[in-house]
């Protein structure tokens, strides 16, 4: 059975394809369904949802559209989301895979440097990181990656502990090959499997992270986010219920869809453990 036929068979798996899959189209059209910025007062505040024609979510505490920062705020997430997870995951894979091909010393040095950052709280580190670098899309994307890499290196030091001495690892020893190629060429594509599984649940705590960040004041002031968009409408919950609704269900669902999603790649490329669950 192929890849795409076992991740059908997860119906969970695709409808947190299909919100997904929404979402992203949310991200796209944004700049032409509302090519002006998401900061422009176009109405009255407060104006409650399908009240009026264009306003289809209403409008926020300083006449905003809703739904234009909806939508904007969803490329940012997205992008935070996936662009922090890519750097997490160019950092952990190298020192995962060094630390367990070579063991001993290498290997103790670099746990006990991937420890260190594990003693902290994942949260309160990405506050004094952002804090220190000011809030901008960059220094969010740089501290979410660096509060999130511990554990892929991790995962791969133990994928790798367990197949560096598998048959087709020596005999890649055998017939010459160095320790580089054999890393890269022998092991690390045999590693794959597990690393895209808890990288799509990685993109997932990272849009809650951006979005926690945002509601405390600490994002992008440039840039329209969901986290913002809730933070500014706490003190309002009251008065105008949908200012923090919409956003909150829409990271609501993006979460639980790339959690699905992540549920049906594990499924698809590890049909064996589906099987033993099942």
């Amino acid at each position: 059975m192929s890849f795409f036929a076992r991740f059908a068979q997860n119906r969970g798996a695709l409808i947190g394809l299909i919100i997904l899959a929404v979402i992203v189209a949310m991200a796209a059209l944004a700049p032409f369904l509302y090519p002006e910025s998401p900061w422009r007062m176009v109405q009255r505040p407060f104006l409650p949802p399908l009240e009026m024609n264009g306003f289809p979510l209403g409008t926020d505490t300083m006449g905003r559209n809703v739904a234009a920062g909806l939508m904007h705020g969803a490329w940012v997430s997205l992008l935070i989301g996936f662009v922090s997870t890519s750097v997490a995951l160019l950092i952990g894979v190298p020192l995962g895979a060094v630390a367990g091909y070579y063991g001993g010393l290498i290997d103790d040095g670099l746990m006990r440097f991937t420890e260190f950052f594990q003693t902290i709280p994942n949260f309160a580190l990405a506050i004094v990181l952002v804090a220190i670098m000011q809030p901008s899309v960059t220094s969010i994307v740089l501290a979410i990656a660096l509060v999130s890499w511990p554990p892929v290196a991790r995962l791969v030091r133990a994928e790798f502990l367990s197949l560096r001495h598998r048959e087709y690892v020596e005999a890649a020893r055998l017939v010459g090959q160095g320790n580089a190629t054999i890393i890269l060429r022998q092991i690390l594509p045999n590693t794959l499997s597990p690393i895209i599984v808890l990288a799509s649940l990685m993109v997932a705590t990272a849009i809650l992270l951006e979005s926690a960040l945002s509601f405390l004041g600490l994002g992008d002031p440039n840039v329209m986010s969901w986290g913002y968009m809730i933070g500014a409408a706490r003190t309002v919950i009251r008065q105008a219920w949908w200012l923090s609704f919409f956003p909150g269900v829409a990271i609501l669902l993006t979460v639980l869809a790339l959690n699905l999603v992540g549920e049906g790649l594990d499924d698809a490329l590890n049909p064996k453990l589906a099987r033993e669950r099942s």
